[in-house]
């Protein structure tokens, strides 16, 4: 999944505002306007498309952590040339949004792609443990198809 997707449907999923945007960016020290952020939410064939590498979205997530959470000062130092994963996405919104295991199963049931626990773990495991499991798209667009399910329902 394209970043430009992850962020344009977890915007929407969580009703989050363009100076929410600007403050979370801002929460990882990375200064954006209202029109980079419209830019940022566009399509690829839409004029004025502003693609968000791997690296912008990190900076997104981190804020976005640091937004929900609160800073944390032994936090790492982000790096320039990392290539940001599903599995680190996934692990990125599960502690933002202080979701828990079940949580994160009830939002996969809600978007009618269960789950087991154990399938999970291994998604949320370090790269070098050995029940690691590479978290496919699938996950990531389920689990924004069940927070939107979840929050924006009426």
């Amino acid at each position: 999944m394209k970043n430009n997707d992850i962020l344009r449907r977890l915007r929407y999923a969580l009703d989050i505002s363009d100076v929410k945007m600007i403050e979370i960016f801002g929460k990882s020290n990375f200064n954006v306007n209202k029109d980079e952020i419209r830019n940022m939410l566009k399509k690829e064939d839409e004029e004025g498309f502003y693609n968000v590498n791997d690296r912008i979205m990190t900076l997104f997530l981190d804020g976005f952590v640091i937004f929900k959470r609160g800073d944390n000062p032994k936090k790492e130092e982000i790096k320039k040339e990392k290539k940001l994963t599903n599995n680190e996405i996934l692990k990125k919104i599960k502690i933002a949004l202080s979701l828990k295991t079940e949580d994160i199963l009830e939002l996969m049931e809600l978007a009618e792609s269960p789950i087991s626990k154990s399938e999970l773990g291994a998604v949320l495991q370090k790269k070098d443990h050995k029940n690691y499991k590479e978290c496919g798209d699938k996950y990531i667009k389920k689990l924004l198809q069940g927070l939107t399910i979840k929050f924006r329902n009426n």
